[in-house]
């Protein structure tokens, strides 16, 4: 690693396409015309609903503007794809902390952090909305704003550069974003242990109560997975008390989770996703089920009622929404409630006045 305080330049300037953006918009804009943001297009068809815009295509907009490895600080522009990140860490021993799905490379920094999309690690080295530190954001109005800064401590008052996790690119198009990386882990081990998911579901909660280096536990076909990543010393201590199977292949199992290539996630059956409490008890009406961030995150295939989805899930300390196929034009996420709504309708009012960006992409009346 280097030392603190050095820093790597990566500026292409032939990667930066802001202006051509704000033209595009501004033109959007006095034309009245929607606008759908695109990129990598890995999750056009999955996490929002279908959005009947002209596409906005920003994947040119791209390349790593700044990189300090000794601040553990890397900043890109919106449309660079994740692997190249992956790589240029990778070269300093370091890494994205949160394990986001790369979809066979087509995944993007702004996409993600649009769509709040995290892998295994989530509940033990946070989410992207927790590690990012700033954001340049053109929002409807064709203003270049700037939110957040380079250094955890810069932020203050309403934080808006994590507001655009999950905003599915509603209230602006993302231009540029800081994120704080982390070394990469010196030992990793996966244990396996034969169990019924409510097993599983006890096991991981009480897991994840003591100091040990936990950095994933999901529960799949009556198998526990439990990946312990950190020091060698406190991985192979942990792996003596615990016992368990060893399992050979565990980086490429925690892989295929990361980037939703199990068998599990394979074919059209629609996909849901529920967030609940961690400790909620299992619910094998569903039929197959997957149960990942040690029990909050849990993925259910196939035609489900919504209305029973939403009842289990509230019961649950939590939600539901259609994370992939199924009917997209209806709703896909559990409905808000009057202060809620009120909220969303205010601040995409105050970025985004015309409604030019994502029409109806996070909700129909959006």
């Amino acid at each position: 690693m280097s030392d603190r305080g050095s820093m790597i330049q990566h500026e292409r300037i032939d990667g930066d396409h802001s202006e051509a953006i704000i033209a595009t918009l501004r033109d959007a804009r006095e034309r009245k015309s929607p606008v759908y943001i695109s990129a990598g297009g890995s999750k056009q068809h999955m996490i929002g609903r279908h959005c009947d815009a002209a596409e906005l295509d920003v994947s040119a907009h791209r390349g790593i503007v700044d990189y300090q490895p000794g601040e553990l600080v890397i900043t890109a522009r919106a449309g660079t794809p994740l692997t190249e990140l992956v790589a240029t860490l990778s070269e300093h021993n370091q890494m994205l902390s949160f394990e986001p799905p790369l979809f066979a490379g087509r995944a993007t920094l702004g996409g993600t952090l649009a769509c709040n999309l995290s892998g295994p690690a989530r509940p033990w080295s946070g989410s992207i909305r927790d590690l990012v530190l700033g954001v340049q954001l053109i929002n409807g109005k064709c203003e270049r704003l700037n939110f957040g800064g380079k250094v955890m401590k810069n932020v203050a008052g309403y934080d808006v550069s994590r507001l655009q996790a999950g905003a599915l690119g509603t209230l602006g198009v993302l231009s540029e974003v800081s994120l704080k990386v982390l070394p990469r882990p010196q030992e990793m081990i996966t244990l396996r242990y034969a169990m019924t998911a409510d097993e599983a579901i006890v096991t991981m909660n009480r897991r994840a109560g003591e100091p040990k280096p936990l950095s994933g536990a999901f529960w799949l076909d009556g198998q526990l997975h439990l990946r312990l990543s950190g020091a060698a010393s406190a991985v192979d201590s942990t792996v003596r008390q615990w016992g368990g199977e060893r399992v050979d292949d565990g980086e490429q199992l925690w892989e295929a989770l990361r980037a939703m290539t199990l068998p599990f996630f394979a074919g059209d059956a629609p996909l849901w996703r529920f967030s609940v409490q961690s400790s909620a008890r299992h619910a094998p009406e569903f039929g197959p089920t997957l149960i990942d961030w040690g029990g909050a995150q849990r993925w259910v295939r196939g035609e489900q009622q919504r209305e029973q989805l939403d009842r289990i899930a509230a019961a649950a300390g939590g939600h539901a929404m259609l994370f992939r196929g199924g009917e997209r034009s209806g709703e896909v996420r559990a409905p808000l409630n009057a202060v809620e709504r009120n909220l969303q309708l205010r601040l995409k009012h105050a970025f985004d006045p015309d409604g030019i960006l994502n029409p109806g992409r996070l909700y129909r009346w959006l």
